[in-house]
């Protein structure tokens, strides 16, 4: 059975830092890529990072570059957001997603708040 299970959200202060965990069943984790998404009430889903199978390969949405880090253990079957000087505009149901080729695996979400 494959699961995607998150965690590490919450409420924080603007300026604040957060890291989300994503822990994987159920396939083979190494080999896919995996992304980290977000959505915020009354907008779209939008991509926020993605890391390649092995790490050698990250990119990251122009509005949290510099701020958040993606990462992963491949030992552990988890992959890692860093949030760090978090803005409100930060606030939003974050979702990882493991992809390989057609195939995509999502999570159910972790909800990130960002407010004094």
């Amino acid at each position: 059975q494959v699961q995607l299970v998150e965690s590490g959200g919450g409420l924080v202060q603007p300026g604040g830092s957060l890291r989300l965990s994503c822990v994987a069943s159920g396939f083979t984790f190494s080999i896919y890529a995996m992304l980290l998404y977000r959505q915020a009430p009354g907008k779209e889903r939008e991509l926020v990072a993605s890391v390649s199978p092995f790490g050698g390969t990250t990119n990251y949405a122009d509005s949290v570059k510099g701020r958040f880090t993606i990462s992963r253990d491949n030992a552990k079957n988890t992959v890692y957001l860093q949030m760090s000087t978090l803005e409100s505009e930060d606030t939003a149901v974050y979702f990882c997603k493991a992809g390989l080729g057609r195939t995509n695996y999502w999570g159910q979400g972790t909800q990130v708040t960002v407010s004094s």
